[in-house]
């Protein structure tokens, strides 16, 4: 099992990132509803969003935003 993130799309390419490295996959092996910042988990070949986990890294991305801003 991995865990990584979408980093974006490029028209049928999803490009994912496994610590700090990327990999591409066909748009259509993930779920309809993936966004790039998604954490996702690569399971025997099947994708999914890790909906825990891109929670919580949407809320260490605002932390940052209100640091960075104060």
């Amino acid at each position: 099992m991995e865990h990584g993130v979408i980093d974006r799309f490029e028209e049928d390419i999803a490009v994912i990132e496994f610590s700090g490295v990327t990999r591409d996959f066909a748009r259509s092996e993930l779920p309809s509803e993936a966004r790039p910042g998604d954490a996702i988990v690569l399971d025997n070949g099947v994708i999914r969003i890790d909906k825990g986990g891109t929670a919580e890294r949407r809320k260490e991305i605002d932390r940052l935003m209100d640091e960075l801003f104060e």
